[in-house]
């Protein structure tokens, strides 16, 4: 199997969803950047995403002298589960040990704007306080930075710069953008201030003079939309690098369809990081997961870009009448087994959950000792 770094991840407007991933130990400790090649800070950077914008971009920036800065936009809406946290958290790591000023940006006013907690600012700030102990909880550096959204907006500058973004864009492109909100273009028919969201993260991109964006394929639209105006605007340019997106546990369809994503505001769809085991049983027990079928099955994808980023291999413990153990050494070699019918999904489950409950263990043990966060938002959701 070769690595991103020999064929490079997709470049291109349309990315498959298949996505070729390195086998590091998920949140490994990895040399500083100091320590790196070249080569060896872009692979760090690369490794387990979807889509880069743009490769030669990002070599640019690594080979340069300057210090580099990076961010993630996160709107406290809801609890942090697979589809989000964890390949979230490893690219953060994976930015921070490549030589990157790491920012996380909790979007409170974003949040506002999209009506999460009914549009209360006590909630969304509740449910910020508790996004940092998540990521925390999930290895992201110490070195990490937190700010809210409402530490930029307080600056007459930020809304200046929303206004010249909104006066060089179309009211159909920011439609378009909607979607980094989960939102219909229609919807903007009855709430103006939804087409303000994508301007504001644009601008928020500039005001943190930021040298590259990380976030979902679902982020895709802010990140172009911000490309696309710079050159306008005579703000530099910044590196956009996606993540996959994870289908919800009732799977089916693409996995690039947004409706059947993984989502927080569809808890029967998610593992949230700090479910107990037994919940996290139940719910794989309960996962879309048909023989010999790949497209839309969250039980592979888990493996896929979870399981196999994280070790070198994947054991499925099985009965002796069934085949005994198998032992696989990547992704590929899974999958195709599952294909061929050699790997019952049953057994795949039952792997999958004890490898999640490990997985999750630190998440898990770090509410336990500390939580305060995660009540105050399972107090506002009800939960």
């Amino acid at each position: 199997m070769r690595s991103p770094a020999a064929r490079g991840p997709r470049d291109q407007s349309v990315c498959s969803p298949r996505v070729e991933v390195l086998r590091i130990k998920l949140l490994s400790s990895t040399p500083v950047a100091s320590s790196m090649t070249l080569q060896e800070r872009f692979e760090l950077a690369v490794r387990n995403s979807a889509e880069v914008i743009t490769v030669e971009e990002l070599r640019a920036l690594l080979s340069g002298e300057k210090d580099l800065k990076a961010y993630i936009g996160l709107e406290p809406s809801g609890l942090v589960h697979l589809g989000t946290g964890p390949i979230q958290a490893q690219k953060l790591a994976d930015l921070s040990d490549a030589g990157f000023q790491v920012t996380v940006l909790l979007a409170d006013w974003h949040a506002y704007i999209n009506d999460k907690f009914g549009g209360d600012w006590d909630s969304i700030r509740a449910c910020g306080e508790y996004f940092v102990e998540a990521y925390r909880s999930l290895g992201v550096p110490d070195e990490t930075r937190y700010i809210y959204a409402s530490e930029l907006v307080d600056d007459s500058q930020y809304w200046r710069n929303v206004l010249k973004v909104s006066k060089a864009s179309s009211v159909a492109r920011m439609k378009r953008a909607m979607s980094i909100m989960g939102r219909e273009e229609e919807e903007a028919e009855l709430d103006a201030s939804k087409l303000i969201y994508p301007a504001m993260q644009v601008t928020d991109i500039h005001t943190l003079d930021l040298d590259l964006a990380l976030g979902g394929m679902d982020q895709r639209h802010a990140h172009m939309l911000y490309r696309d105006l710079a050159s306008k605007m005579g703000w530099k340019p910044v590196v956009a690098i996606h993540t996959p997106m994870l289908s919800g546990l009732q799977g089916g369809g693409r996995m690039d369809s947004w409706d059947l994503k993984m989502s927080k505001s569809k808890p029967e769809t998610c593992i949230f990081i700090h479910d107990p085991t037994a919940a996290i049983e139940e719910k794989i027990r309960k996962a879309y997961c048909p023989p010999r079928e790949v497209e839309g099955n969250p039980i592979l994808q888990f493996c896929q870009f979870l399981l196999f980023p994280r070790s070198h291999r994947l054991k499925v413990e099985r009965e002796v009448r069934h085949g005994g153990d198998v032992i696989f050494e990547d992704y590929v070699g899974l999958e195709e087994a599952y294909v061929r019918g050699e790997l019952h999904p049953k057994d795949l489950k039952g792997t999958v959950t004890r490898s999640l409950v490990e997985l999750l263990e630190g998440p898990r043990k770090y509410f336990e000792r500390r939580p305060e966060a995660l009540k105050k938002v399972q107090a506002v959701l009800g939960a």
